[in-house]
């Protein structure tokens, strides 16, 4: 980890200051999901690995959604580079591109469904291709339990 800083108080509050959570673009497509009968789990914590969340995850399904914001998860369209800093920044950004892919690939693994999608995404796209796999998930999970008990 490099020990080079951001390059100014204000930097550093702003940054700490940025929404998480509960972004503009995360309620909506909730708000859509919700109103159209879906239940999901808000910031589910990823099995087995610690400060990570799931934006809304659909536990039984196994299906867990991810909205991205375009500068802090390197959208190709949208991505900034900063340069007052340029070095930190990068180190960050690249970590932050790093922990997506290795949460991705450990949910993977465990059997889950991850969709990731960008902030600038329409809602209501996001929100019907979160449904159609959710209602897939669903599907193949019912196939599989009456396979099973016959």
């Amino acid at each position: 980890m490099s020990t080079v800083k951001p390059s100014s108080p204000g930097v550093s509050a702003r940054m700490s200051r940025q929404a998480s959570r509960n972004t503009n673009p995360e309620v909506a497509v909730r708000k859509l999901l919700h109103a159209s009968g879906y239940r999901y789990r808000l910031n589910e914590r990823v099995p087995n690995m610690s400060r990570r969340t799931i934006d809304i995850a659909f536990t039984r399904a196994k299906v867990a959604v991810f909205l991205d914001g375009c500068f802090w998860h390197g959208c190709p369209d949208h991505a900034t580079q900063p340069k007052a800093n340029a070095e930190w920044w990068r180190q960050k950004l690249d970590r932050n591109m790093a922990r997506d892919a290795e949460t991705t690939e450990h949910l993977t693994a465990a059997g889950w469904k991850v969709l990731r999608f960008w902030e600038h995404e329409a809602p209501i796209r996001v929100a019907e291709q979160v449904a159609k796999v959710v209602d897939q998930e669903r599907s193949a999970r019912r196939a599989r339990q009456e396979g099973g008990d016959s």
